[in-house]
């Protein structure tokens, strides 16, 4: 019999696989745990679609990331920070700042675990600063650290 997995079983398969299980063992332990469907025509169809508007979703997204990345990408970003004498700061520059000020700057919301920061930024001065906007798609950006007024 032809199945369609709802879940993930483990050794047979993954979410939206479409299986061919024994008969005995769809009526008796896949369907009634509703780990699976009978994979009709109009299941089949269903899966199709719903894969459709995943692939339609993931383009979305990795177009958004293209063109802000294209918006982003050579700018430059101010960050004020309380500094001592020598230019050493007195707390840090953190990616949650970064991420704030590109808010302020370009109205763009990034999360700051998307700002690939490896250290927190302790002196005055320029930095540059990787966004990581999606799996396939980073731009750079420049952080330029200056002293509060």
């Amino acid at each position: 019999m032809k199945v369609v997995l709802l879940q993930d079983v483990k050794g047979l398969g993954r979410k939206g696989d479409v299986k061919d299980v024994a008969d005995g063992y769809a009526r008796n332990f896949l369907l009634p745990r509703g780990l699976a469907r009978e994979a009709t025509r109009e299941v089949l169809n269903q899966l199709q679609q719903q894969e459709a508007a995943r692939q339609r979703r993931a383009q979305q997204e990795l177009d958004q990331a293209r063109a802000m990345a294209r918006r982003l990408e050579g700018q430059s970003v101010e960050v004020r920070a309380r500094a001592g004498e020598n230019g050493r700061l007195f707390g840090s520059v953190t990616s949650q700042d970064v991420a704030e000020a590109l808010h302020r700057a370009f109205g763009v919301k990034i999360d700051r675990k998307r700002v690939d920061l490896p250290e927190p930024l302790r002196q005055l001065g320029s930095y540059g600063v990787a966004l990581r906007l999606h799996p396939q798609v980073t731009c750079r950006i420049t952080v330029v650290v200056r002293p509060e007024a």
